[in-house]
């Protein structure tokens, strides 16, 4: 892994600016205060660093296998600076600024009360991410980790109107407190290990770990504790057991968004877990696609059984990050690449899902699906882009999701057969059925007796959130050549590093 610094390749250190923006921005707006000042320089705060995103993808060379517009600086010991840029980084930055961007807007329209200071967390969760996306150090990227999902956290409860709001703020705090514990201890270990090889300084940067083989029984323990960490995040069957709670209780668009939307989870699995312990991951892989598969149908089937929109949506999430799981540790680039796609199609698809879900709960009051209905007449664009982004998740032609999931399952089935395969194909029709079952009885189904006055038609925001994200689904589904190109050599550097390939 080669270095190349920022000054070869920009003006200032962008990667450093995408970090630093919105971290002003959010202590300028809670320095302002809940003024209609305050919240339009958030939302443009937001809108200038999606630009300074898409002007990171401009400048990107797809063709270097080095990491570009590296910066560093060794003033903090093991906690030392030092960020780059490779496809996959510039791949969930944009992913992540652009979802950041959707949000703000989102938050004007549903009018959740202290305008200002929501959007202060939200570009404060926005500042540690692009932390954890750029940077190469892994207890860096832990810290950044617990102070995103304290933020989240924060957002779960202060902006929920759910009676059992603190039973999903605590449930929520349980699970990634033991993930980030188990992800620091995971990490402390990696970095004692290169210190007792070495008999150097402690190092937590990706460079100085990848260098070092780990021995193979201490590599088994850092990659469950690493794999658990972040899969409890991310989130993976087994390891959910929080997100039904959540996305009942919780706030219904905004954290869930930003947690589930931009899967930082799986960015950590292929960013440090794979290139650094690919002895483990090899040994591990069987088992956890084995668990995958079983996760795709699993959480497909008790989609099925949910009466309410939000829970029904959470448990699509965790069917289709286990699909995820299946192309990442098919551990061959094309399936890699197939991955990585596949999460960012889930990332926006999850997204435009969540927030039209929290229109027609700002209009209804309600997402039990029973109680829905009739909606199609009233907000068709709504249910229009509900039905996209469903489409999406299960890779129907013309989204990103169905070039993807061919990659992935092509590989799979090289690497570990047709059963596990088509076990996980089979679920992922499963959940075809039950994202038609739901779009159909919130949209389409007769408007159910009781409901008393009309629902209220979309305003021009709405509007535009909806008509932007079908418009970037879909953009993206027939023009994946610059997506795939994007993240390939990173991918095949990747997959080198394992035997079998």
């Amino acid at each position: 892994m080669t270095e190349l610094f920022w000054n070869q390749h920009a003006n200032w250190p962008l990667l450093a600016t995408l970090q630093f923006l919105p971290l002003a921005g959010a202590a300028l707006l809670l320095r302002l205060g809940e003024t209609g000042a305050a919240t339009l320089l958030g939302r443009s705060i937001a809108g200038i660093e999606l630009l300074l995103a898409i002007l990171l993808y401009r400048q990107f060379d797809e063709h270097e296998a080095a990491f570009q517009f590296a910066e560093r600086l060794d003033l903090l010991g093991p906690l030392a600076y030092h960020a780059g840029a490779d496809g996959v980084t510039v791949l969930f930055v944009l992913l992540g600024a652009l979802i950041v961007f959707l949000v703000t807007l989102y938050g004007m329209v549903r009018g959740l009360g202290e305008e200002s200071r929501l959007i202060a967390v939200v570009l404060a969760v926005e500042g540690v991410m692009m932390s954890s996306l750029t940077t190469f150090n892994l207890l860096w990227f832990v810290l950044a980790s617990g102070v995103e999902l304290a933020l989240v956290g924060h957002l779960i409860g202060r902006w929920s109107v759910s009676p059992e709001r603190e039973t999903a703020v605590s449930r929520f705090y349980q699970f990634q407190g033991v993930g980030l514990a188990m992800l620091l201890a995971g990490v402390l270990i990696l970095g004692w290990t290169h210190h007792d090889l070495t008999g150097g300084a402690w190092t937590f940067d990706l460079f100085d770990l990848a260098g070092q083989a780990v021995p193979l029984e201490l590599g088994a323990v850092c990659f469950f504790l690493l794999f658990y960490g972040l899969g409890v995040r991310t989130p993976i069957f087994p390891l959910h057991g929080w997100l039904p709670t959540v996305a009942r209780h919780g706030n219904v668009a905004i954290a869930p968004a930003l947690l589930l939307g931009v899967k930082v989870g799986i960015y950590g699995l292929v960013r440090f877990v794979l290139p650094l312990l690919p002895a483990a991951v090899e040994a591990w892989a069987p088992y956890v696609v084995g668990f995958a598969a079983a996760g795709v149908f699993y959480a497909a089937l008790l989609a099925f059984q949910q009466t309410n929109l939000r829970s029904l949506m959470a448990f699509a999430v965790v069917s289709h990050t286990s699909l995820v799981l299946v192309g990442l540790f098919a551990l061959d680039h094309v399936a890699l690449q197939g991955a990585l796609l596949l999460t960012v199609n889930f990332g926006l698809a999850a997204t435009a899902m969540m927030l039209m879900t929290g229109l027609v709960y700002r209009r209804t009051r309600t997402t039990r699906l029973e109680k829905l209905g009739g909606l199609f007449d009233r907000i068709p664009m709504i249910g229009l882009t509900y039905f996209v982004a469903g489409l999406a998740i299960v890779g129907m032609p013309g989204t990103p999701g169905f070039d993807a999931a061919h990659l992935v399952l092509e590989a799979a089935i090289h690497r570990f057969g047709a059963l596990p395969t088509v076990g996980a194909a089979l679920g992922n029709v499963v959940a075809a059925g039950f994202l038609l079952w739901a779009f159909q009885r919130a949209f389409l189904a007769p408007t159910p007796a009781g409901r008393g006055g009309a629902v209220e038609r979309a305003s021009g925001m709405e509007w535009f959130i909806a008509v932007l994200l079908v418009v970037v689904i879909l953009t993206a589904g027939f023009h994946m050549v610059p997506w795939l190109d994007l993240v390939e050599t990173p991918m095949k550097a990747l997959a080198a590093r394992f035997g079998h390939v």
